[in-house]
């Protein structure tokens, strides 16, 4: 697999590979469920739903208690994460960079979670043109927010975390996008945290029309 950032190869390499040992609780899935039962209040006739950078499907794997019947897919950059992902039986798996994804049709629900801020910001306009593809309804980025753009040290290593407004980026870009809801939530919640995510759910308004 050939990368065109340095980022696309951090993710697919070993230290891609670390983040799957340090996030693979129940209480992740526990907190997830929670999460999405939120945002999902806002939301109709979900069927389909496919998430950008899914590591090991936790997200997914809420997902499906909420909405049991929908198919869902994935698209994921590392190999021994994706192999994970298969072993679920429910998710469609799309094995591969998330700037080489070619969108084959529209689902209801496009999200992505903690992965925008590991994009390489030169390459965020592809990806948010993939999303606004792919979707037919809805597009949520739960990602950590900051009115402006600005890098953060990750784990000792520079230049591959960013945080700013995505959400808005979007809205910008695509007048057809409206923002239904957002929220936040706080790493010390007492009952399901989150890693102090910023949650936007937009919706096409074409799809109404």
């Amino acid at each position: 697999m050939k990368f065109r950032t340095s980022q696309e190869e951090f993710w697919a390499g070993s230290f891609g590979d670390s983040y799957i040992d340090r996030n693979k609780t129940i209480d992740i899935i526990a907190s997830n469920t929670a999460f999405f039962s939120r945002i999902l209040t806002h939301v109709s006739d979900i069927h389909s739903a496919i998430e950008f950078g899914s590591n090991i499907g936790l997200n997914l794997v809420a997902l499906r208690q909420l909405l049991p019947s929908a198919d869902l897919s994935a698209i994921e950059i590392n190999e021994k994460a994706a192999a994970t992902l298969k072993e679920l039986g429910y998710v469609k798996v799309y094995q591969e960079s998330i700037l080489d994804f070619v969108v084959d049709f529209q689902r209801d629900f496009v999200f992505t979670k903690g992965v925008l801020i590991h994009i390489n910001p030169d390459m965020l306009s592809l990806v948010y043109e993939k999303l606004h593809q792919a979707s037919r309804k809805y597009i949520c980025v739960a990602e950590y927010y900051n009115p402006v753009h600005q890098e953060i040290n990750y784990r000792g290593h520079t230049d591959r975390l960013f945080k700013r407004d995505f959400a808005g980026d979007m809205l910008g870009r695509y007048p057809d996008l409206h923002l239904l809801d957002y929220g936040f939530v706080y790493r010390r919640d007492n009952n399901f945290p989150q890693d102090d995510i910023t949650w936007f759910l937009m919706e096409k308004k074409s799809h109404k029309e």
